[in-house]
Order: structure tokens, then sequence, then C-alpha cells
């Protein structure tokens, strides 16, 4: 074999194996997510459907909105439940909050509306969940976050919690929004140092 075979032979091995990386890789990230945070900012949280609809976010183009919004909106719960449940319908888009859903939200908010507090930079146990001003929380994804299609799970992480907690979120492909599915982020968390007895 000459040196020109002998190159070609080398060149076309090391081609199909990069290729052959190439499709592996490809494969292996289909439907996966990219492991990013997203943050967002807001000056002052929406107490009322009106300014909720104002902010940015609530175009709900991208799941990572939705799912702030959503702890947003549920900050709102403790001084007008009302208000808070006409947010949370919008965010659902063509479904509604459902009688287990507000039942299910007051029972984990009930005296304990700290817990929506928490998720925001800066709440800690220390502090009785006082995040600080203007309120910043991040979102993130994991690698199996849109492993369905039109389908979201993100995360959102409290100041009183160990691991991030996730909010489900479902795409509406037609208009291009991402809607709230499911609220699985308020299991309890570390009680304010203020309210533990053994602190």
């Amino acid at each position: 074999m000459g040196l020109f075979d002998s190159l070609m032979k080398t060149a076309g091995g090391m081609l199909k194996k990069e290729a052959a990386k190439a499709a592996s890789e490809a494969a292996s990230s289909v439907g996966k997510g990219r492991n990013h945070t997203e943050s967002f900012t807001f000056a002052a949280l929406p107490c009322n459907l009106a300014e909720l609809q104002a902010l940015p976010e609530a175009v709900l183009d991208s799941p990572f909105k939705t799912a702030a919004l959503t702890v947003a909106v549920l900050c709102a719960y403790e001084k007008d439940p009302d208000a808070c449940m006409e947010m949370l319908n919008f965010l659902k888009g063509p479904a509604e909050v459902s009688t287990y859903e507000k039942g299910f939200i007051k029972e984990r908010l009930s005296g304990k509306f700290y817990k929506t507090f928490s998720f925001f930079e800066g709440a800690t146990p220390e502090n009785g969940y006082k995040p600080n001003t203007p309120y910043v929380i991040r979102v993130s994804e994991n690698p199996y976050s849109f492993d369905e299609e039109n389908w979201a799970t993100l995360y959102v992480t409290s100041g009183g919690a160990d691991h991030p907690r996730p909010i489900k979120l479902r795409k509406k492909p037609s208009a291009g929004q991402w809607f709230l599915n499911d609220i699985q982020c308020l299991a309890d968390i570390r009680v304010p140092i203020a309210e533990d007895p053994w602190a």
C-alpha cells in the first residue's frame, strides 16, 4: 500500500469515527435539556390579573417565564386567594384551576405562606424567608426536562430545601405558549428560625 492509500485509509477511519461520535451525541441529546438556568427579576410581585398581564413575561412564550410567574403569583395567595386563583387560571391557559388543586394549594400554604417567598433570592430560614428586592428567581432545567414533546418539567430552588422543586408545564403548539400544568413545588421546607422551637 502506498503512502497516499495509507493516508486515505487513516482519514477515512477518522471521519467514520467522528461521524459515529456525532451521531451518538445527537441521539443521546434528543429530548434532553441543556442544564441551563434563567433568571427573572420583578420590581414588584403581581397582586391581580391586570398586574400579571402587564409583565413582559406574561407572553408565556417560554416555559421558564411561566414557571417564574407561577411562583410570583402564588405569593399573592395569603392576601387575596381569589385574585391568586384568577392569575393561576390565566397561567393555565385552556385549563382552569380544579377544585382539587385549590384544596391542595390551600392545604400546602395554610400557615406557611413563607414557602412561596422562599424561592426568591435572599430568602432564608434565618431571615424569615424575606427575599431581596427587586425579587429575583432562577428557573432551571435538567437533562430530562423536555423528554416529552410539548411538555416540560422545570425547577425552582427554595432557600429552605436541599433540592430543587418541580413545576410541570404544557405547550399549546397553535399559540406557541407554555401554560402551567401542575404545581409540584409546595412540599414542606425548613420552618423560619423564629418559628422553630428547636432553633
